[in-house]
């Protein structure tokens, strides 16, 4: 997922603010969010920090691309954006998992305490 959001931000970095407006509050604002889910968001995710709220603007991004942006495509084209929210939808729901820097933090802390 931070691949797709590390290509938008390169893609700011040189100028190039084209980007769908899906939502109506303009391209380079949604080119903002979309960096922020697919990049900040994914990368939190990845490393286990703030992962169920991390996952939800994912999902809110990913959601936009298959049922607003992508509405009128077949299936086929919506489908990456229906599996990346799928998974997200979970880590936002379940969290990090045991093996994730939220739980080691958590467990450290609750070992500090005793």
């Amino acid at each position: 997922m931070a691949s797709h959001g590390w290509d938008k931000a390169l893609r700011l970095a040189s100028g190039n603010t084209q980007f769908a407006d899906p939502l109506g509050i303009g391209a380079l604002p949604s080119l903002i969010l979309a960096i922020f889910a697919e990049l900040v968001c994914a990368a939190a995710v990845a490393v286990g920090i703030w992962t169920r709220a991390a996952a939800i603007p994912v999902v809110i991004a990913m959601a936009v691309a298959a049922f607003v942006q992508l509405a009128r495509e077949p299936f086929g084209e919506k489908e990456l954006a229906l599996l990346y929210g799928a998974a997200f939808l979970a880590i936002a729901l379940l969290g990090g998992g045991r093996y994730s820097l939220e739980a080691a933090w958590t467990k450290m802390r609750r070992g500090k305490g005793k």
